[in-house]
């Protein structure tokens, strides 16, 4: 795919005569252009079976997937393998786990009174993104400046103004129309910015769930959004375009 030089303004690195994606500057771009609090997080998925990297640490303890993304947006780098993640739920989205029955048949999601109905529980999980069971071996997730691997998706936390200039930067910017965003009561990080991203190479919005809000240090007014990391220079050069004119804009402040 040839690059689109007019839009992308960051300057590519290039080792040994192939071009790799710059992504402290990515980084740096997205947090000074958003405003965002903390760095944006590099998620990778690493097929079961596929030979997991040693220099990155595990979580000393068993670990949620949203969890493990809050930790990073403030500087950590996890490696979280499938008998490392703590949430059945996210772990069997993930395909790291199978589901287990209570998911499956509605009574965990209902127990927590979020549900009418088993029935009502158990229709959300037999529509919600997943991969294949047992089909991905671990995560790995690292705040967007510090990584040097390739990610399959990149998540953003921030508030619903910093997510709406993301949005058409991401989708609406090039091609116009509109955005379809999918998302339910829970599995915000794991299904919604994660998944979704991965399997449809397009990005989605969440409001945050159950899980997250209450396992995490997600604030009431912070929202997520994960889009693929092949669309990251892209989004981030027409990013700086929006900033020219409508961003500032629309914030009433002035550009030099």
């Amino acid at each position: 795919m040839e690059r689109e030089s007019s839009l992308l303004y960051i300057t590519p690195l290039i080792f040994n005569g192939v071009i790799v994606v710059d992504y402290a500057k990515c980084s740096e771009k997205l947090v000074s252009i958003l405003g965002l609090k903390n760095e944006p997080v590099a998620v990778k998925l690493y097929k079961k079976g596929e030979p997991l990297p040693t220099e990155y640490p595990l979580p000393e303890k068993n670990i949620r997937h949203c969890q493990s993304i809050m930790r990073a947006r403030k500087g950590e780098c996890l490696l979280v393998p499938a008998n490392k993640h703590a949430c059945p739920v996210g772990g069997s989205a993930l395909g790291l786990i199978p589901t287990p029955e209570k998911v499956v048949q509605g009574t965990f999601h209902y127990t927590l009174g979020m549900y009418d109905s088993e029935e009502a529980a158990r229709h959300t999980i037999e529509v919600r993104p997943a991969l294949e069971p047992e089909s991905i071996g671990a995560t790995l997730v690292c705040p967007l400046s510090k990584t040097k691997y390739e990610p399959d998706v990149i998540v953003v936390v921030g508030t619903p103004e910093q997510i709406y200039w993301l949005m058409p930067a991401a989708a609406t910017y090039m091609e116009g129309g509109r955005v379809n965003i999918s998302t339910a009561s829970f599995q915000a990080s794991c299904a919604d910015s994660t998944i979704l991203p991965f399997t449809t190479g397009a990005p989605n919005i969440s409001m945050g769930c159950y899980g997250c809000r209450k396992a995490t240090d997600i604030a009431p007014e912070e929202m997520l959004m994960g889009l693929p990391a092949s669309s990251l220079e892209r989004t981030v050069g027409i990013l700086e375009k929006l900033n020219e004119k409508a961003i500032p804009s629309c914030r009433g402040q002035s550009k030099a």
